[in-house]
């Protein structure tokens, strides 16, 4: 066997591992990707206004974790709506007669 054949498998056996994987993250629960969406929305948030303003950490860390829940919540709000009409758009094309 040649081993640039073996990288080569290996490496798109590993990109379709992570492709799977976000995959699923992708295609969870609303909720699941609202939490980490958040997550991630308040550490960066707090990173931002702390360089950006020179703001202390009291006041950085407090707009980073009210704002980002805010916007957590909208998140949910349009991923569940985007579903929605994602699963009767799909429900409406499996009953036309076109």
């Amino acid at each position: 066997m040649n081993s640039s054949y073996l990288l080569e498998y290996e490496m798109s056996e590993i990109k379709e591992g992570v492709f799977n994987i976000i995959n699923q993250f992708i295609a969870g629960s609303s909720a699941t990707l609202a939490v980490i969406y958040t997550l991630g929305h308040i550490v960066i948030a707090m990173v931002c206004i702390r360089v950006i303003t020179g703001a202390s950490m009291d006041l950085a860390a407090m707009n980073a974790i009210v704002e980002p829940m805010i916007n957590g919540v909208w998140f949910y709000v349009l991923h569940k709506s985007f579903n929605r009409v994602r699963a009767n758009k799909a429900g409406a094309e499996e009953y036309s007669y076109a």
